[in-house]
This record gives C-alpha cells, sequence and structure tokens, in this order.
C-alpha cells in the first residue's frame, strides 16, 4: 500500500489576524530551492491582502501594547517552545531556503530559536535601559518610560530567510508593537512556517502578519498607509529604500534603514538597537510637594 501512495504537498497560505487566508487576488508563484528544484506555491499577497494585515495589526495593539511586559516575554518564550519541537521541520526548509547542509541549517535555527528567546528576556527590562527618573528643578517627580510606536511594517532580509526574519520581527514585537512582516520573496517558506506556530501559541492573532510575494508591491502600500506608525527596510535594496523613505514620510514613520544591508552576520550578538528603533518615550511631571530638609510637606 505504501509504495503506491502519493505524497500530500502542503499548501502555504498567508497568516493575517490569526488565520491562514489565500491572497485575495488568487495569485501564487513558484519557490525554488537554490539549484532550482520546485519547493512549493507561495501566494502572492495584493495591496488588498497588505490593508487586511494592517486592519489586523491595529485591532491587536490595543490589548498586546497593554499587557504586561513580563507577560509578553512568557509568550514569546512559549513560542521559542514550540520553534524547538518544530526544529527538524525548519532545519529542512532553511536548509531548502538557503542552500545549506543539514548540520549548516540546524545550526541556524538553533541560533534563530536563542535569538527569540533573547529578545523574550528583554521585554520587562528595556525600560530600565531607555528609561529613567530626570533631575529637574521643583518639587516634581519626572519620569520617562518607553512605549510603542504602534503598527510597524517589517521588510525580512532576503537572504536570511529565518535566522534573519526572528532577528528583525522579535524586537518589534517584544517592545508592545504589533507587525506586518513581508518574508523574503526568494525564500517565503520557513516565514509561512513561522505563522503555523504564533498561531497555536499564546500570541493572539494580529498581533504577527506574515505575508509572501514580491516585496515592492506589498511594501509600495504599507509605506504610503496612513495607519502604519513605523517601517523597518532592512529587506529593501538601495532603490527601494529610498522610495518608501519619500512614502513614510507622509504620516511622518519612523523608519529603521539599517545599512549596509548585504552582508549582515546575523548571528553576531544583536544588542538593544532593533528593541529601541520603534519605541516612543513619554513623559510625565508629577508634584511632590514642598521637599526641604526634613523631607516631603506630605
Amino acid at each position: 500500500m505504501s509504495d503506491g501512495r502519493l505524497s500530500v504537498f502542503k499548501t502555504y497560505k498567508l497568516y493575517v489576524g490569526g488565520k491562514f487566508p489565500r491572497s485575495e487576488s488568487g495569485r501564487v508563484y513558484e519557490v525554488t530551492d537554490s539549484k532550482g528544484k520546485w519547493l512549493a506555491n507561495a501566494p502572492q499577497s495584493s495591496r488588498k491582502d497588505a490593508r487586511d494585515a494592517v486592519v489586523a495589526a491595529r485591532k491587536a495593539f490595543g490589548g498586546w501594547s497593554g499587557a504586561t511586559a513580563y507577560n509578553r516575554g512568557q509568550i514569546l518564550y512559549r513560542v521559542a517552545e514550540m520553534l524547538e519541537g518544530r526544529r527538524d521541520q525548519f532545519v529542512r526548509e532553511v536548509a531548502e531556503a538557503e542552500g545549506l547542509s543539514k548540520s549548516k541549517a540546524g545550526a541556524v535555527v538553533d541560533a534563530t530559536v536563542d535569538r527569540w528567546v533573547w529578545y523574550a528576556g528583554w521585554t520587562d527590562k528595556i525600560a530600565q535601559i531607555v528609561g529613567g527618573a530626570n533631575p529637574v528643578a521643583g518639587p516634581f517627580f519626572n519620569l520617562s518610560t518607553p512605549e510603542p510606536t504602534g503598527v510597524v511594517a517589517v521588510l525580512a532580509p532576503q537572504e536570511s530567510s529565518f535566522l534573519g526574519l526572528v532577528s528583525v520581527l522579535a524586537p518589534v514585537i517584544a517592545a508592545g508593537n504589533t507587525a506586518v512582516v513581508i518574508a523574503s520573496a526568494e525564500a517565503p517558506l520557513p516565514a509561512l512556517s513561522l505563522g503555523e506556530v504564533l498561531a497555536t501559541s499564546d500570541l493572539p492573532g494580529g498581533v504577527v502578519n506574515i505575508l509572501s510575494g514580491k516585496t515592492a508591491e506589498i511594501a509600495t502600500p504599507l509605506a504610503s498607509h496612513q495607519d502604519v506608525n513605523g517601517i523597518d527596510l532592512t529587506g529593501a535594496d538601495a532603490d527601494l529604500a529610498k522610495e518608501l523613505e519619500i512614502a513614510a514620510a507622509d504620516n511622518l514613520k519612523r523608519v529603521s534603514r539599517p545599512q549596509p544591508v548585504d552582508g549582515v552576520d546575523w548571528s553576531a550578538d544583536p544588542g538593544t538597537r532593533r528593541l529601541t528603533a520603534f519605541l516612543e518615550t513619554k513623559t510625565v511631571w508629577h508634584p511632590t510637594g514642598a521637599l526641604g530638609a526634613s523631607g516631603s510637606s506630605y
């Protein structure tokens, strides 16, 4: 019986609002490995898919940004646990996507899980790095605290289909933002599989939305979208990045355009730069009463 069995090919779908829609356009494109062998058909997202993803991200923002930083860390750590449990699947997909040996792909996947854990641990610590009490003249407490920017469009790196993807996505949501991610155009399958992991974790639907297709086609409406608050241009080439920067200026989006993009060592210590790229600082003045040698008058 088994000799004549037909394999069940996986149908990759988008991940938007906690669900798995096909592209509304019905379009797909062929994904091949480094040697040109067909791997799967991936959905080719449209402008409408991009707009739907923004709606889902905005809907999820209030709950996600309002959750405690500790709770966000717990949820992200749960995602890392599930990535570890599906390690073999991701090793295969990364090996095919990037033309790596199984051992090298395994090292990439291990580093990706570790990177997710790294950012999960920062959720309740970043405020201590970028916030604090400010010395002011007068009887006031003056406190600065970081707050998430809002909905962030993330152009994942083209050459690093999994480690690079997580390195740009995880800090955005760890900081309390919600994300619309454009996966690597040539190697989208690990990103689309990540959506399956997120859907079965505790991460609320809409916090992360994953689109595949032509980067420029999807990114252009996101850069000009009035309800997108920030954009990470890591996956854009120089010409496209310049166009998107101009479009993003229309509603004063925060723009992260790290340079150089080519040849980035995604395994290096990430630091906290990406965590703070899409944070705002809120400063609050609180009266303390008269402070003299004997202390407050309260």
